[in-house]
């Protein structure tokens, strides 16, 4: 499955779940969740909805479906979505670290990409296990952040990549960002942690390849993704990595316009889909 992804615009996945979704996914998540008449669901981090629209299509009878997510406006947008679509949902702003319903509420929870968000993972895996009833599915969906491929045939190429990843990371240190980049691997072992029974472990390829120049769209893309950095750390040792990063990205673009269709530039990584099952 090719994916839009862009290591010389982020470090992770964190924002571009929506580039990656798509029919082979949801029909992952229908088959895994196994939504029947009278199920109450639970999406956590519901985004834009995406989830929320690929199971309401399915138009099981009596299907409760629940999104809740931290940001007050994706609550709004997905609510939107749902009603655009006739599909009734029970929406609410909430954090996954401390979710506001009762154990053993739901029949299945669900998350994508939210938990590389979260500070304490096996607290919110913890949360998930409390609120799903016994015998109820888990499933997380999140990357290895720590293990993204790069490469280019232009060696100007390779060194962005190489400063890039400094920048970022200075950035992520600054920030105080403590989340844990291999989050996506490391999620069997937190579902162990949380007393749930390891059902599966299925992975999902997030790449794409390009042949010649990326289009004026890429390049404008990259460079507003460090720009808005750069101009949210006042640190001199960040700012001096964003300024290289500047110059080597710059340098880039001007060789991958001069090779033209000899342009080979591939980027992967992994999406980790770890389903559980709670204890009866």
């Amino acid at each position: 499955m090719a994916r839009n992804i862009d290591a010389l615009a982020s470090p992770t996945l964190k924002h571009l779940r929506d580039r990656w979704w798509d029919s082979d996914f949801a029909t992952f998540l229908r088959d895994t969740l196994r939504p029947r008449p009278g199920n109450r669901i639970l999406d956590v981090g519901c985004g834009d909805g995406a989830a929320e629209l690929s199971l309401g299509r399915l138009q099981i009878s009596q299907v409760a479906l629940f999104a809740v997510d931290r940001r007050l406006d994706r609550v709004k947008q997905t609510k939107a979505a749902g009603a655009a679509h006739n599909i009734k949902l029970h929406t609410a702003a909430a954090d996954a670290l401390d979710l506001p319903f009762g154990s053993d509420a739901f029949d299945a929870v669900f998350c994508v990409a939210v938990l590389q968000h979260v500070p304490d993972v096996g607290r919110a895996v913890e949360q998930l296990a409390r609120v799903t009833k016994p015998g109820g599915r888990i499933v997380a969906v999140e990357p290895d952040n720590g293990a993204r491929y790069w490469f280019s045939s232009s060696e100007s190429g390779r060194r962005a990549f190489e400063a890039a990843t400094r920048f970022f990371a200075r950035v992520g240190e600054i920030r105080g960002d403590t989340a844990d980049p291999a989050v996506g691997p490391n999620l069997p072992a937190r579902f162990s942690a949380a007393g749930l029974d390891l059902l599966s472990i299925d992975l999902f390829p997030v790449s794409v390849a390009r042949m010649g120049p990326p289009q004026d769209s890429v390049w404008e893309d990259r460079r507003e993704a460090l720009e808005a950095m750069l101009g949210g750390v006042d640190d001199g040792e960040a700012r001096r990595l964003g300024e290289e990063y500047r110059a080597v990205l710059g340098q880039y673009e001007a060789d991958s316009g001069a090779a033209g269709q000899e342009l080979v530039e591939i980027q992967n990584t992994m999406l980790f889909a770890v389903v559980g099952q709670k204890g009866e």
